[in-house]
């Protein structure tokens, strides 16, 4: 196969045409300076001709021949193939014509001349372009991971100078009208937190931090305040502080307020006594509940509510009883079923985040009651649980509380629906109950007790990976414990 030296590039197409007329050029000058020679060698003396040299080794056929591969013809062939010592050696002092005559003089002027006319290319160089490529790629990889290694102290950096997330004097001009409840001993994070909930305020620590930043310490009055969506933090604080905004006579019940909450809000929003709406509700005859009922727990719908002065305990518990069976009659409830979908909407309710969940934990419990996909017939519900602890406020239960049957509303100990209410459920949660998802859900969990994000699973292996989510979610957030 030819090959060419390491200095000596493969030539062009152009390059061997020239290179073939020079040749042919110079061959002929040759033969007529020998034709001269020889006729004045004549004259003198008579002289043998010179045999013609045999064509080396490796010189193509024909002009412009080349390999296979590369489609090109080699410049230079080689001039010997002698074996010195086991080696291949090239003597490049001479130059081959294509005639196959040797001419060490003009072949080399010839070559010089050829070269100074037409530069030999540069040979590419394939491992400068990988070194290229492969410094790109490093530098491509620290990029990105300094970005990623570095994302999270950037953006503290960014939230410390420009602080917490606040709604704009222009988002301000298209906020709703909306009534925030505060309560008796709710502190700043508390009322904070119902700010956001609510919308009023954009974050958690935009209020939390003008409220820290105000001196003299605010004190806030129990009741409703007509409140706007979308308000800056420091005019949420200054709303919450004036007399003006606070509503006279009316009570925000939030969907799954436990009973003995909402008379706790009633009392808070008007000037009905706390004592005298707690003597009312003990009298459950008086409101025409179902039979079953022994409390008005699950039948104080969840609403707002703007009472008269001078309404009595009675009114305002019979108004809130009425406003239930509306709902309970919108929805298409008979009469008849309104204790049991009122029990099970009551758990939907606690135990539901997101909207579409609801549904979903609605087929949970149903598949959980059909003894054809889970035999025991237990719901195990931690909120359950606790509202019979009389913790109405949390869904997270102990190993203890979990295996006290005496716990009339454990349902890890006391198969099939709960003993009755443990909340008071909206038009949602009342829907959800009448008409589930179709799914083959046995579990779910909240892994994510800021964003309501439930895990779903019909098996135990799926529950349990679902539940250590949760285990690592609430560690990292120990003030949910």
């Amino acid at each position: 196969m030819p090959s060419s030296t390491p200095e000596e590039p493969l030539p062009s197409r152009r390059q061997l045409r020239a290179h073939q007329a020079a040749s042919e050029q110079a061959a002929a000058e040759a033969a007529e300076r020998a034709a001269q020679a020889a006729r004045s060698a004549a004259d003198r003396a008579p002289a043998p001709a010179p045999a013609p040299a045999a064509p080396r080794a490796g010189w193509p056929a024909a002009p412009g021949a080349g390999t296979a591969a590369s489609g090109r013809a080699p410049f230079l062939p080689p001039t010997s193939a002698t074996s010195r010592g086991g080696e291949n050696t090239h003597d490049a002092s001479a130059f081959l014509t294509p005639t196959g005559t040797h001419d060490s003089g003009h072949g080399r002027a010839d070559r010089r001349s050829l070269l100074a006319d037409d530069a030999p290319r540069e040979k590419r160089s394939h491992k400068g372009a990988w070194g290229c490529l492969i410094v790109f790629v490093v530098l491509a990889a620290l990029v990105t991971g300094a970005y990623f290694f570095l994302q999270g102290p950037i953006s503290q950096i960014i939230a410390a100078t420009q602080g917490p997330a606040d709604f704009s004097i222009e988002d301000a001009a298209t906020g709703e009208d909306v009534i925030v409840m505060i309560h008796d001993g709710d502190g700043g994070s508390n009322i904070a937190t119902t700010l956001v909930d609510k919308g009023v305020v954009k974050s958690f620590d935009a209020f939390y931090d003008v409220l820290l930043n105000t001196a003299p310490e605010p004190v806030f009055q129990p009741g409703a305040y007509q409140l706007k969506t979308k308000m800056v933090a420091s005019t949420a604080l200054d709303a919450l502080l004036d007399p003006t905004r606070k509503l006279s006579q009316t009570v925000v019940v939030p969907e799954g307020t436990a009973a003995v909450d909402v008379l706790q809000s009633i009392s808070e929003g008007t000037d009905i006594p706390l004592a005298d709406l707690q003597a009312a509700a003990a009298n459950v005859a008086q409101f025409g509940l179902p039979v079953e009922a022994t409390t008005l727990e699950g039948f104080l719908f969840p609403a707002t509510y703007t009472f008269s002065p001078g309404d009595t305990a009675e009114v305002a518990l019979q108004t809130m009883v009425n406003r239930q069976y509306e709902a309970l009659d919108e929805a298409g409830v008979a009469v008849a079923d309104r204790w049991s979908t009122i029990v099970f909407a009551s758990l939907i309710q606690r135990e539901a985040g997101l909207r579409d969940d609801y549904y979903k934990v609605s087929r949970v419990f149903r598949n959980r009651l059909d003894p054809q996909q889970w035999d025991s017939g237990l719901l195990q519900s931690d909120a359950t649980v606790a509202y019979g602890t009389g913790k109405t406020h949390l869904v997270t239960t102990t190993d203890a509380e979990r295996g006290d049957a005496g716990n009339l509303y454990n349902t890890y100990a006391h198969p099939g629906m709960v003993a009755g209410p443990i909340s008071n459920p909206g038009d949602l949660a009342i829907d959800a109950a009448l008409h589930p998802v179709d799914g083959s859900w046995l579990f779910f969990v909240t892994i994510n007790l800021d964003s309501g994000e439930t895990a779903f699973s019909t098996t135990v292996e799926e529950h349990d990976a679902a539940v250590i989510v949760w285990q690592n979610w609430m560690r990292e957030h120990p003030e949910y414990g």
